[in-house]
C-alpha cells in the first residue's frame, strides 16, 4: 500500500507532467514539485515578554516583539508609551525586570551596551554622539582605530571609512571634520559607525527630526540599501507620511503595552492614530472658525545680514499665520529678531498700532510677545530645574512683594496652568528634563500663558512629539487665536501648516518668495514651489 508521501509524488509530478506544455520549462516546474515548501525567514531580533518598571510608573508591561532580516519595523506610540524603555533594554542601556530577547535564534543577555554591540545592536539617538573636532573616518574608528605595532594606521582607517560611504551610496570624504558636515551628514557618519560595528540591527530615533525633506528623501534611500543587504531596522518617528513611506510593518505602544502589529499597507491614517491616542480623533488638525480682526503684529522691513533680507508681513487680531521654508530660508532668524534674541540691522515692529524698541528677550516679554522657542530644551527650559520653576521665571513679578515671591501663589498658579493645558506630571518639583516631549512643550507654552501675551510665536511647536500631544497643542493654538491673539507658527511639516493655519509666508535664502491667501485650495508642491524659490 502506498504511504501519503509516495502518493503526494505521485500526483505531484501528473501535476508537473500536465502543465508541461503550458509552462515552457518543465524542468523548473517538475523540480519545483519536488522541492520542499521555503521555510519562513527566521527573525532576526526576538523580544519576549520584556516588563520594566520604576518606582512611580511602570515603563514596559510585558511587550514583545520580532524583527526580520531586510525589514523596516515603525514602532509608534504617544510620548510615555514605552518606546524609549524598549529600546534602551535592547541597547543595554537599561536591565528589564522580566522578559528574553534573542538575536539570530539564541538568547542574549543585554547587561550592558558592550554586550548589545557585540550581538550586533547599534542604536542611532537624536543627539549624535560624534566629536565635532575629528574628522568623520576618526569617529567612526573611534576607541577601535587600525593600528600596527601600536602606531595608528590612518591610511587603512581613512580607506575603511571611505567603503563604508560608498556601501551607503554617499561621497563624504572621510578627512571632513564632523563640524563642517550638515546634520544629514552627520547622521550617515552615526550609520556608518554602526556598520563598522557589523551592526545586523540597527534602531534609528527620530531620524529625520532636523533634515529637510530632501535630506529625509536621501536618508530614506540610505535605509533601502541598508534593508538590501539584509539590516533589519527599527525606526522610531512621529511623522505619520514617513512612516507610510519607508516602514513594512507598523509596532504601536500604549501606556507601556503592546497594542497591535500589523503590515504597515493593511493600516490607514485613522486606524493608526486611534491605536495609539486610545480614541477616536474626527480630525487629524481640528477645525474652528476665524474671526480675523484688523492688524496686531507689524513688522517692515526686518533685516540681519543674508539670514534675514527686507522681511514685511502683518499678522492679525485672531489670525493663525504660518510661516514656511527650507531649513536655512530664515525662518527662525526672523522670529529672533522680533523676540529680540538677535540684533536687527534694519526694520520696525509694531504691535496694536505702536513701535516698539525690542533691543533684548525682556523688552519683548513686556511688549506682550511670546517665543516658544524651537529647542525647546536647550533654549525653552532649564532640564535640571523642576517643572514649576520653570514654570515660573518669566512671571516671578505676578507673585512678588518686595522681592519676597509669595510660593503659595506661584504654586496656585501652576496648578491652574498645568490643568488648562493638560501638563501629565507627577508632582510640581519633578526636573523638567524627565517629561516626555510634548508635556515639556505644554510647560513652555504655560508659562507665556500665564503672562497673558497679545503674540505667541511657536517655533517648530510639535517637533518630536507624538500625534495625540499634536492634537493637544493644535487645540491650544486654536484658543489662543479664538481669543483674539496674533499667532505665528513656524513649522517645516507641510500637511501641519495647510491644516492649521489660515494664511501662510513661504521663505527662501532670507527673503518672503510667496503668500498663500487661500489655504483650504493649497497643496504641498505649491508650498515646496515657493520654498525652492
Amino acid at each position: 500500500m502506498a504511504t501519503a508521501t509516495q502518493i503526494r509524488i505521485l500526483l505531484q509530478f501528473s501535476f508537473s507532467c500536465f502543465f508541461v506544455p503550458f509552462c515552457g520549462n518543465w524542468c523548473c516546474c517538475f523540480l519545483g514539485f519536488f522541492s520542499p515548501m521555503t521555510a519562513p525567514a527566521q527573525p532576526l531580533l526576538e523580544m519576549h515578554g520584556v516588563e520594566k518598571s520604576y518606582p512611580a510608573v511602570r515603563a514596559l508591561r510585558g511587550v514583545s516583539l520580532d524583527l526580520f532580516p531586510g525589514e523596516v519595523l515603525a514602532v509608534m506610540g504617544e510620548n510615555g508609551a514605552g518606546k524609549s524603555t524598549l529600546i534602551k533594554v535592547l541597547a543595554g542601556a537599561i536591565v528589564p525586570d522580566a522578559g528574553r530577547v534573542c538575536i539570530g535564534g539564541q538568547d542574549v543577555a543585554l547587561g550592558d551596551p558592550v554586550t548589545a554591540r557585540n550581538a550586533g545592536v547599534a542604536v542611532i539617538y537624536q543627539e549624535f554622539s560624534l566629536v565635532p573636532a575629528l574628522s568623520a573616518a576618526d569617529n567612526i574608528f573611534l576607541g577601535r582605530e587600525p593600528s600596527r605595532v601600536g602606531w595608528l594606521n590612518k591610511g587603512d582607517e581613512h580607506r575603511r571609512a571611505a567603503g563604508l560611504f560608498r556601501r551607503l551610496g554617499v561621497d563624504i570624504d572621510p578627512a571632513t571634520p564632523c563640524r563642517d558636515l550638515t546634520i544629514a551628514q552627520q547622521q550617515v557618519v552615526e550609520i556608518a559607525k554602526a556598520l563598522a560595528l557589523d551592526a545586523r540591527i540597527l534602531v534609528m530615533d527620530e531620524p529625520t527630526a532636523a533634515l529637510t525633506r530632501t535630506e529625509a528623501d536621501h536618508l530614506f534611500t540610505v535605509i533601502r540599501e541598508l534593508q538590501q543587504q539584509g539590516i533589519g531596522i527599527i525606526y522610531i518617528g512621529h511623522r505619520l507620511d514617513e512612516i507610510f513611506a519607508i516602514a513594512d510593518r507598523v509596532m504601536v505602544l500604549r501606556d507601556g503595552g503592546h497594542v497591535a502589529t500589523k503590515p504597515t499597507r493593511d493600516v490607514s491614517r485613522p486606524e493608526l492614530i486611534e491605536m495609539m491616542v486610545g480614541r477616536k480623533l474626527d480630525q487629524e488638525f481640528p477645525k474652528r472658525t476665524p474671526n480675523v480682526g484688523p492688524p496686531r503684529l507689524i513688522v517692515r522691513g526686518l533685516s540681519r545680514g543674508d539670514a534675514v533680507r527686507d522681511v514685511s508681513f502683518e499678522v492679525r487680531r485672531g489670525e493663525v499665520l504660518g510661516l514656511t521654508g527650507l531649513i536655512g530660508a530664515g525662518r527662525t532668524e526672523t522670529a529672533r529678531l522680533i523676540f529680540g534674541a538677535d540684533r536687527r540691522d534694519a526694520g520696525t515692529i509694531e504691535l496694536d498700532g505702536k513701535p516698539l524698541s525690542i533691543s533684548a528677550p525682556r523688552d519683548a516679554i513686556r511688549a506682550g510677545i511670546a517665543l516658544l522657542t524651537e529647542d525647546r530644551k536647550g533654549q525653552g527650559l532649564i532640564l535640571a530645574h523642576s517643572i514649576r520653576d520653570n514654570f515660573a521665571l518669566p512671571n516671578l513679578g505676578l507673585w512678588s512683594t518686595f522681592g519676597f515671591v509669595n510660593r503659595r501663589r506661584e504654586h496656585e498658579a501652576f496648578r491652574k496652568a498645568a490643568e488648562a493645558v493638560r501638563i501629565n506630571v507627577t508632582r510640581a518639583t519633578q526636573p523638567a528634563g524627565t517629561l516626555s516631549g510634548g508635556n515639556q512643550q505644554k510647560v513652555v507654552l504655560a508659562k507665556w500663558l500665564q503672562r497673558d501675551c497679545e503674540v505667541v510665536i511657536f517655533d517648530e511647536p510639535t517637533r518630536g512629539i507624538d500625534v495625540g500631544a499634536k492634537y493637544e497643542i493644535y487645540q491650544l493654538i486654536n484658543d489662543l487665536a479664538g481669543r483674539g491673539k496674533a499667532v505665528l507658527m513656524i513649522s517645516s511639516e507641510l500637511p501641519e501648516i495647510l491644516g492649521l493655519c489660515d494664511r501662510v509666508l513661504v521663505m527662501h535664502e532670507g527673503r518672503v518668495t510667496g503668500e498663500i491667501t487661500d489655504v483650504a485650495m493649497a497643496t504641498q508642491e505649491q508650498l515646496l514651489e515657493l520654498a525652492v524659490g
